[in-house]
């Protein structure tokens, strides 16, 4: 999903700057180990954590040896992203295979990258994201999309619809795994923690105490089970919604419906 917004002035892309060329030097280098590198680092330590020094140091090189091949870290912080992207494993919008379950399978993977790698969501809404593997993702998304039926101005609407929500899914849930991982607990111990202490708080007590029936009726007997229901759940409205629009018909100015009685 291609974003817009490079986070320093006047800079566009590292695909679109021509900064991805230099190889092969004395060092024993390439671009791709040092993406390699940089993603296994963004995986362990966290995008704030993350520098060239730390980099060189992981790749046993100085790290003027590293700056031979991109010239600022935002130009590996983006190579990285998209070498992240790479790991999908998305259908062929070809294929004879249903639009509904071509689209699940793009929602898991994607929502699977973005809990895999909590580093992605800042940084997909940071670049301009025009790399080779975003860009496959982007073109195979619009070509299932087109089979559902949607009319040409529906196309962008329901992609929106479906990735924003599984963006913000995947984050949160990203973020919570980290969060339970830095505090040294599980997941579901975690959310015991967590529940534990909003319920000290009058005003998150009294909400909690208002949707213990939905709570109840949500199910599951781990943290999982019941974030993976949540996501069917949710995700199956959304193709429902698609496919409701699809099977309605177009109002257009000589509609009757549309005409003064």
């Amino acid at each position: 999903m291609a974003n817009a917004g490079p986070n320093a002035p006047g800079r566009t892309s590292v695909w679109l700057d021509g900064k991805v060329r230099r190889r092969g030097q004395p060092s024993g280098l390439d671009r791709e180990r040092i993406t390699e590198a940089t993603v296994r680092l963004l995986d362990t330590d966290g995008l704030a954590k993350f520098s060239m020094r730390r980099l060189a140091t992981e790749l046993n090189v100085t790290a003027m040896s590293v700056y031979w091949y991109v010239d600022t870290k935002d130009d590996l912080l983006e190579l990285a992203l998209d070498a992240a992207f790479g790991g999908l494993d998305l259908p062929d919008p070809e294929a004879d295979e249903d639009w509904r379950e071509q689209l699940r399978t793009i929602a898991r993977e994607y929502r699977g990258l973005l809990v895999r790698h909590p580093w992605v969501s800042p940084l997909a809404g940071t670049f301009l994201n025009i790399g080779p593997n975003s860009l496959a993702l982007s073109r195979i998304v619009h070509r299932v999309i087109r089979k559902s039926g949607l009319p040409a101005h529906g196309i962008t609407g329901a992609i929106s619809a479906v990735f924003q929500f599984v963006y913000g899914f995947g984050t949160i849930e990203g973020h919570f795994i980290a969060r339970a991982g830095q505090a040294g607990m599980t997941q579901d111990a975690y959310f015991r923690h967590a529940m534990a202490s909003a319920t000290r708080s009058p005003d998150a007590a009294e909400i909690l105490k208002e949707n213990e029936e939905i709570m109840a009726a949500r199910g599951g007997d781990t943290v999982e089970d019941m974030r993976d229901r949540d996501f069917t759940f949710a995700l199956e409205l959304l193709v429902a919604g698609i496919e409701a629009k699809v099977a309605t018909p177009p109002q257009g100015r000589g509609d009757q419906r549309d005409q003064p009685k």
